[in-house]
């Protein structure tokens, strides 16, 4: 059995990771979370009021208990105590960007196997950092792309392959969303935020997937807004070794765009919650023949409940492991690719 921890009372661990993870109880269980220490908080202490400190930590001691309230096990006072632990033998890092690489390595360091939201890390070079100490060290080191388990993908996959459209002229694929909260990590340079590692990294993850392994960029921009210190908005074009294209668009200030067009000689494809389907949600596509639509249903699935099995695979499986450090390494490879291209940097 494995026992996996959460490094903070994040939203999307608390929403998404634990009701999955029930699901997958004969194979990983929760045991325990942690909160960030003042120190790890705030960094120099020194200056920090004592009533800051106080909030701050009751703040995250309040959601911690809510974890503890619903799941059971116990909180962890620091990061630093979780990695630490020898009662733990994995964990779920649901940080923003920026901190994924300190945490990872730490965790790793202390032999602890990792499933990391992504991004990975925010440049290939900590990436492939992460990947050498957990090869060296037989570790699992799983990014957390979930739709890509996602069944409508290989239905989709099928209807191309049986040729209902003809030949594939085309991929587009757009993922973008409202403006939140302007305190959001995602607009705060310092923690990782920006388009590309946010929206981006999810067009080229299918957009890879799409194309197969020789799929590289040609093209890239990263585009800004006032009174924004990250990007807000982008697009690429990339290509494969057989000629076949994929656009991809993505942004943080858009109008919610969540899709997938298959553009071919006989017909299009278009489905409008590829990368986000929540489990239970019957996805549909459209199939366009000319002037003549049909609209049909794709399977309703749990892809974080499948992503996390992909982690207890690479726990367990020195293949799969092996493999999954290749997919890290192509996708940050990716990633890395657009930033040169768009002379962007984080």
């Amino acid at each position: 059995m494995i026992k996996i921890g959460i490094i903070c009372p994040s939203e999307i661990a608390f929403r998404r990771f634990l009701p999955a993870l029930q699901k997958a109880n004969d194979e990983i269980q929760f045991a325990g979370i942690a909160i960030a220490s003042p120190e790890e908080w705030f960094g120099d202490i020194s200056k920090v009021p004592e009533s800051s400190i106080r909030e701050q930590q009751e703040r995250e001691h309040s959601k911690a208990q809510d974890f503890i309230n619903n799941y059971g096990e116990k909180i962890y006072g620091s990061y630093q105590a979780i990695c630490e632990t020898p009662e733990i033998d994995a964990l779920y890092t649901p940080l923003p960007p920026a901190l994924h690489y300190k945490w990872a390595k730490l965790a790793l360091q202390h032999g602890k196997h990792v499933f990391v939201e992504k991004p990975s890390t925010t440049c290939l070079a900590d990436t492939e950092e992460l990947v050498r100490i957990a090869s060296e060290n037989g570790l699992a080191l799983h990014e957390n792309y979930m739709f890509i388990f996602h069944d409508q993908l290989k239905v989709l996959d099928k209807v191309v392959k049986d040729g209902e459209i003809g030949q594939v002229r085309l991929y587009r694929i757009s993922f973008g969303f409202p403006m939140r909260a302007k305190n959001d990590f995602r607009y705060n340079k310092s923690l990782g935020g920006g388009a590309l590692l946010d929206a981006g990294g999810y067009c080229m993850k299918y957009a890879s997937y799409l194309l197969g392994d020789s799929a590289r960029l040609t093209t890239a921009r990263a585009n800004y807004i006032n009174d924004f210190e990250v990007d807000m908005y982008g697009s690429a074009t990339m290509v494969n070794d057989a000629g076949q294209i994929a656009q991809i668009s993505f942004g943080m200030d858009n109008d919610y765009k969540c899709e997938i067009e298959i553009w071919g000689s006989q017909g299009t494809i278009v489905s409008n919650r590829i990368l986000t389907a929540p489990a239970g949600f019957i996805p549909t596509y459209t199939i366009k023949k000319n002037q003549d639509y049909e609209t049909r249903e794709l399977p309703a699935d749990d892809a974080f409940y499948k992503s996390i099995l992909r982690f207890t695979h690479c726990v367990k499986n020195e293949i799969i492991r092996k493999e999954n450090y290749q997919l890290l390494l192509k996708q940050e490879s990716l990633v890395e690719q657009f930033k040169q291209l768009a002379n962007l940097e984080y």
